[in-house]
């Protein structure tokens, strides 16, 4: 009832927020403001009230907690008055906080402490784990998953994979893990100190395919020996827990892997774009790793998991592409050449009207993946029309933001070539996040 009742004060003050009378009264900045901190005010209270749930059937051995999401409805793009109480808090964290924080994050490659602080405080990680070990999630939402990725890249793409990589990490956990995974690893991603935690997939060849994979997982008795390397693995110096993809033999698994591990080691290849990931290579030699750390049971479905964090990939994408959109608008109608606006100039126009145009077509397709996926249908065909669109779209999306800017876009002044660098990243990155 009060998560109700906090949903319906907030969704009358964010209709209140889209009023053209607060700009002639001057109080748009104070009234986004106060949304923003009843919104995450909101949010501390409903995971309070979920913390205080026990399991109502307690036993020495640990059962297995799954969260799934909607089985049946059709495709439908609505969300719910509880989604756009969450999606309005995360884009009024992410204009605050990532935006403000973007350039030296960027230069510092990395993402500050006191940034995944304030994630945290902001309860997302909460969402992701079950009620029963302390969370809040009802049941596993990848729509919600969606939209929260969407809204931080739009604030800054590079902090956004930071502070979704571990909600990636306990997402896997909550759909995958075995009841002992479970009580070991996820109950520590609804503590006051959840720790930083990562998935490695990616490795550094051309054409990388994520069912091919050049790290080895060799039976040694009881345990597992991990060799090869990683690439562009978000946190990876920093991570203390990771969900680490490598080929077995009889097909590729999903491991997890404990930080400071003997064999383990980070190493230093900066990239192009999303620096403030801190992405880096994974070096693995030998790594051992028991068994009982293989995640899943029977039932993991391997290209599930790296359609998901496709996914996720996507509305990172598509958050970035709206940022640029929200910029290059205002630009061009303010910025004149020859006495007018060079929004007047018909090539320039177009070039903003297309970019809106993919935008929509990349947001639609990838709606309707993780529609599919929530729903528990098959969604393999959907997320792989989804990437194909976004891949291409959204670094002409980059490209088209720099050109519509001129000379400024070449410069560190204006965020539009930030914005492009991490664009470029979609085209090679698989499964490193989980929706």
């Amino acid at each position: 009832m009060a998560k109700d009742a906090i949903g319906f004060a907030l969704s009358a003050l964010n209709r209140l927020a889209g009023s053209s009378m607060l700009d002639r009264l001057g109080m748009r900045h104070t009234a986004e403001r106060l949304a923003y901190r009843l919104t995450k005010g909101g949010f501390q209270v409903i995971t309070t009230s979920a913390r205080a749930f026990k399991s109502n059937n307690p036993s020495d051995k640990p059962q297995r907690l799954d969260a799934p999401g909607h089985t049946t409805g059709l495709f439908d793009l609505g969300i719910t008055d509880e989604q756009q109480m969450i999606r309005d808090s995360v884009r009024a964290f992410a204009a605050e906080v990532l935006r403000e924080n973007a350039e030296q994050s960027d230069a510092e490659q990395r993402t500050s402490d006191d940034v995944q602080s304030q994630a945290r405080e902001l309860g997302l990680n909460f969402f992701a784990v079950p009620e029963a070990l302390g969370g809040a999630a009802a049941e596993r939402s990848t729509v919600t998953s969606m939209l929260v990725a969407e809204e931080l890249a739009r604030g800054d793409m590079g902090q956004a994979v930071a502070v979704l990589a571990p909600m990636g990490v306990a997402n896997a956990l909550t759909r995958w893990g075995s009841a002992v995974q479970q009580d070991k690893y996820l109950s520590t991603f609804a503590g006051e100190d959840a720790p930083l935690a990562t998935i490695a997939v990616c490795e550094p060849r051309p054409l990388f395919d994520p069912m091919t994979l050049r790290t080895t997982a060799t039976r040694d008795g009881d345990d597992w020996l991990l060799s090869g390397e990683k690439s562009l693995v978000p946190l990876a110096a920093e991570a203390e827990l990771f969900l680490v993809v490598a080929e077995t033999g009889d097909g590729p698994a999903v491991f997890i892997v404990e930080g400071g591990s003997d064999g383990l080691s980070a190493g230093d290849d900066p990239s192009m774009g999303i620096r403030a990931s801190g992405q880096r290579p994974l070096l693995l030699d030998k790594v051992r790793v028991p068994d009982a750390n293989r995640l899943g049971d029977d039932d993991f479905n391997y290209r599930e998991f790296i359609d998901l964090g496709t996914l996720a990939w996507c509305a990172l994408a598509i958050g970035t592409a709206q940022a640029v959109l929200d910029y290059v608008v205002p630009y061009c109608n303010e910025r004149k050449a020859f006495g007018e606006p060079i929004s007047h100039r018909q090539a320039v126009a177009f070039m903003v009207a297309d970019i809106a145009i993919e935008l929509d077509a990349m947001r639609m397709l990838t709606y309707r993946a993780v529609c599919r996926a929530e729903q528990g249908k098959p969604f393999q065909r959907e997320t792989h029309l989804a990437r194909t669109l976004v891949k291409d779209k959204a670094m002409q999306i980059g490209t088209d933001g720099v050109q519509l800017l001129g000379g400024h876009g070449f410069t560190h002044e204006y965020p539009v070539e930030r914005w492009y660098r991490d664009l470029r990243a979609i085209g090679v990155v698989f499964g490193g996040l989980h929706l």
